[in-house]
């Protein structure tokens, strides 16, 4: 694993197995989040995130964080493994507030500073139809991807994963 992208709904742990699995296989971490929002939850252009994409993506190791369905397809392009934490949204919703409750009024660590953790109900509506939007253009991309796809459904099989994966890197 060389080219790595962790995908998955909101509130699945993405950035948190980011930051591990980097740790891990010694791979620059970048978070889609930091690349999408400058201070004050200003977003950063389509042409600046394809830019920024660009430059990580032409390196031959990395390790990227994010949904963001409008560069999906350029970071598939060049990924060698895929990391899909296809956790149940119920799970997912309350990952999110508990999130919301423990940063709120601050920056987390995978946000650019700047951006206070807040409750925002378009997003919070956006992970709650993930099954019937996001995740429906997320499998068809994913069934045109030629690469290593590793589907992990729920918490424990994570854990059981990560832990093939440190003996394997031992």
């Amino acid at each position: 694993m060389q080219r790595v992208l962790i995908i998955g709904p909101c509130g699945a742990g993405k950035s948190t197995l980011a930051a591990e699995l980097g740790r891990t296989l010694d791979l620059s971490v970048y978070h889609m989040d930091q690349l999408n929002w400058r201070p004050g939850w200003i977003e950063s252009s389509k042409d600046e995130i394809r830019a920024w994409l660009a430059t990580i993506t032409a390196s031959d190791r990395w390790l990227i964080d994010g949904n963001y369905g409008g560069t999906l397809d350029a970071r598939l392009a060049r990924a060698d493994t895929v990391v899909y934490l296809d956790f149940p949204i119920r799970l997912c919703a309350w990952r999110v507030l508990r999130r919301i409750w423990t940063y709120r009024g601050r920056t987390r660590p995978d946000m650019t500073e700047g951006c206070p953790e807040r409750f925002d109900l378009e997003f919070f509506l956006y992970l709650l139809a993930w099954n019937s939007g996001p995740r429906l253009r997320t499998e068809e991309r994913l069934r045109e991807y030629g690469g290593r796809v590793v589907r992990l459904r729920n918490p424990a099989a994570l854990r059981e994963w990560r832990a093939s994966l440190d003996k394997a890197t031992a």
